[in-house]
């Protein structure tokens, strides 16, 4: 019987606890900020979306600051990857990919490519001028 809260009840009108099940396939229910220890933040900021990760090779020994998702992380790194990749290979949110990713790039387990910026690329008439060049030969 349930109430007006949504509550179900007993016949004496006990609230009875009902458990949630998960099957199988749905995998191990962890909370994200269990991955990350409570922090939100990595601890090297600006991971952008399309920067890419690469691991540092030897892959480290075991260590107790690291969880099963920093090791899945650098697996999945040892090609080059885009941080975005990075949480669509390890099926995570964002927030936490970054801030994994921040812990191994403070233990030096990862590099890190920013994109270029466009400021650093080449202007317009420049490209231009180029290819008016290489079209005159």
């Amino acid at each position: 019987m349930s109430d007006a809260g949504g509550s179900v009840r007993d016949g004496a009108g006990a609230a009875v606890v009902e458990e949630i099940w998960v099957d199988e396939a749905a995998g191990p229910v962890v909370r994200p900020y269990t991955m990350t220890g409570g922090r939100t933040r990595p601890a090297v900021e600006g991971f952008d979306l399309v920067a890419f990760v690469l691991t540092v090779e030897p892959l480290p020994r075991p260590d107790p600051r690291l969880h099963p998702e920093h090791f899945a992380a650098l697996e999945v790194c040892r090609a080059p990857l885009s941080v975005a990749e990075v949480a669509s290979q390890l099926d995570l949110p964002l927030g936490v990919v970054r801030v994994l990713l921040g812990d191994l790039l403070d233990m030096h387990l990862v590099m890190v490519r920013e994109p270029a910026s466009t400021a650093r690329l080449p202007d317009e008439d420049l490209l231009e001028t180029v290819l008016h060049g290489l079209q005159a030969l």
